[in-house]
Parts: structure tokens; C-alpha cells; sequence
């Protein structure tokens, strides 16, 4: 991609007004050992995480991963990138439908090759945006459609439908897609 960026995009990453440089008086203020989703920045970080990641749909393993890449994004709760070594490809088959992230670019979409839905289970962005590249070709999958574990403890997922953040308890919101978010 060019290095001017089209005006309709600077216009979608403008139109954030919190970017993780100070926590509005709404979020709830981390304890010990805990994270705040707005204290995370846009764009967001890209960060190496060494934990032990599981994804699963019933007994079927789908991805096993100690080198994922923890997106953190300001008010939602970090998603889990795991490299395209350590996904069971064969499990999975293209889902219709795409969307764009006005940070990472087009996301491609993933559901479970043995059949039975066409709902996804997952994403990717095989051709991220400058500043993404990090991800290129990683999977990222949503807890409310198949088992995640992170160092063996099942995510929750974060609510919304769309949205692919993980729960976990060191992360605290409210989070984006909880009820009453829709203008953030």
C-alpha cells in the first residue's frame, strides 16, 4: 500500500476519540495483575505472547500454539493471533463474507472444513495494512463459536456477535460490544 492512506480510511482512524492515553472515568480501574482494554493504544499494539493457547471445536483440535500475537486495541478485549504453523489448515475451509479493520485492512474468513454451518469460526488478514504485517497470514477465532484456552483456561467471548476479543481474567472493560457501546 502507498504511503498516503486514502481519506476515507483516515477518516474511520480519526474517528476514535479514546486511543489508550488516558482511561475515561467510565472504565473500571485494574487490580493487581490486571490490564485495562483502555489503557491500550490505537493503533493497536502487536504483542508476542509466549502462553499456551488451544483452540477446539468439541474434540477437535484445530490450533496449539506457544508463539501467538496478542492484538491489544483500545476497549476491546485482545484477540490471539496464532501462526499458520501451528493451525490444523485442514480443518478449516474459506467462509463467505469479508470486512475491513480501519488498522489491520480486509479480514478473510474461516469456518470448519468437516462442514454442518457456514458461520465463521475465524479470521485472517492475508494482506494486512502497513503496520500489520506482523499478522500476515496468522488465524484469530472467536471464543463464542469454538473452545479457546489460554494456559488451560477457557476465554470468554466478548459480546457483540462481530467482535473476537478474548476474556480472560487479567483484562478488565467495559468492553466494546457490551450493551450501551455502540458510539465508541
Amino acid at each position: 500500500m502507498s504511503s498516503k492512506i486514502p481519506s476515507w480510511l483516515q477518516q474511520a482512524q480519526d474517528a476514535w476519540s479514546f486511543r489508550g492515553q488516558k482511561r475515561p472515568g467510565f472504565a473500571i480501574e485494574p487490580g493487581p495483575g490486571q490490564e485495562s482494554v483502555w489503557d491500550y493504544p490505537r493503533p493497536p499494539a502487536m504483542v508476542p505472547d509466549s502462553r499456551h493457547v488451544i483452540v477446539k471445536a468439541g474434540d477437535l483440535l484445530i490450533a496449539d500454539s506457544t508463539a501467538t500475537i496478542r492484538i491489544c486495541e483500545t476497549a476491546s478485549p485482545p484477540a490471539f493471533y496464532i501462526p499458520p504453523q501451528d493451525v490444523k489448515l485442514d480443518s478449516l475451509a474459506a467462509a463467505p463474507g469479508s470486512s475491513f479493520c480501519e488498522w489491520k485492512g480486509p479480514a478473510s474468513y474461516w469456518q470448519l472444513a468437516s462442514g454442518g454451518s457456514n458461520e465463521p469460526i475465524g479470521w485472517s488478514y492475508p494482506n494486512p495494512l502497513s503496520g500489520s504485517e506482523a499478522v500476515m497470514g496468522f488465524f484469530s477465532f472467536y471464543p463464542g463459536r469454538v473452545e479457546c484456552y489460554v494456559d488451560g483456561k477457557r476465554v470468554r467471548p466478548q459480546a457483540g456477535g462481530f467482535y473476537g476479543g478474548w476474556i480472560t481474567d487479567e483484562i478488565v472493560g467495559p468492553f466494546k460490544g457490551d450493551p450501551g457501546t455502540s458510539g465508541w
